[in-house]
């Protein structure tokens, strides 16, 4: 990452090696079990053994795919290679979503992955939307190359908070407050996605960085696909709310543990780029969620 570098690793060296019981089985079945591809089929494939799979953006298109089935709460887990190389306006979104689109009532979490010159980092944006209000972007340094290699990228989903997840270190945590709200979203089942495509318009440098085309296809990877969450089944599934049989949803996951705070201050200290509730200019008022201690 050039200069990047030795700051870089200066800070891996600082991470408290933290270890957590967020640990669900790897789901083990197939593509198909689990997936739909949500556009251009000929810009997916998998390897051989069909363990990993590859979705394609050209000055085409790119390619997404999504869950069969819908969740409300629960532990939802990948592991992701990025795009090598100068990868400048290429986006590999990661996200939550009550449907497919992007609807004036959908409620979403968002992993995107924003692409960079060669030579400098990637950063990840995380966003949250309820009922189609979005507007809560957070960015983040990663403490490592994403594309020299396999990294996991979690959501902890509950009604009591939710935690962005990488590599098992807390980087964002959204808590609820417990009362009706309008930025924690709580209600509404999700599927899971995730795609990649070209956002040259404001991916990178807000756009100033074109995708250069000569480069693709650019390919990101997956694999390891892992969930441990509430099904939805209509109206109402039995499992969304309990505090015996799904450990997501136990005491213990409520909060972050003292490991984890230690972390997730090391993130706060060190990784954050920017964070709409420290944005003045854009929100005047400070947003009532970045009232809500992440700490509690």
């Amino acid at each position: 990452m050039g200069a990047m570098s030795s700051s870089l690793l200066v800070i891996l060296l600082l991470l408290p090696a933290s270890c957590y019981s967020y640990e669900a089985t790897i789901s083990k079945g197939s593509f198909d079990d689990y997936f739909t591809i949500m556009w251009s089929q000929d810009h997916f494939t998998t390897s051989k053994d069909g363990h990993i799979w590859y979705l394609s953006l050209d000055n085409h298109t790119g390619c997404g795919f999504q869950t069969k089935q819908r969740y409300r709460f629960g532990w939802f887990s990948m592991k992701l290679k990025l795009v090598e190389g100068d990868s400048a306006g290429v986006v590999t979104a990661y996200y939550m979503c009550t449907e497919n689109g992007a609807g004036p009532e959908r409620d979403e979490v968002d992993f995107e992955f924003l692409g960079n010159r060669t030579g400098e980092p990637y950063l990840i944006q995380t966003n949250v939307y309820k009922n189609g209000s979005g507007g809560r972007e957070m960015r983040h340094m990663l403490w490592f190359d994403p594309t020299e290699d396999f990294h996991t990228y979690s959501i902890l989903w509950n009604n009591h908070h939710l935690v962005f997840f990488v590599d098992r270190v807390p980087i964002r945590v959204l808590k609820n407050n417990g009362k009706p709200n309008s930025f924690f979203p709580n209600e509404k089942p999700m599927y899971l996605f995730s795609s990649i495509w070209n956002a040259d318009d404001w991916a990178t440098r807000g756009g100033i960085e074109k995708t250069n085309w000569k480069l693709a296809p650019f390919v990101s990877s997956y694999k390891d696909f892992n969930v441990d969450g509430c099904q939805w089944e209509d109206p109402y599934p039995h499992c969304v709310s309990t505090t015996t049989n799904n450990w997501w949803d136990q005491y213990a996951a409520w909060h972050l543990s003292n490991d984890q705070k230690m972390d997730y201050a090391w993130v706060q200290r060190n990784l954050v780029i920017y964070d709409y509730c420290q944005d003045s200019e854009r929100y005047p008022t400070v947003p009532e969620e970045c009232l809500v201690s992440p700490w509690a």
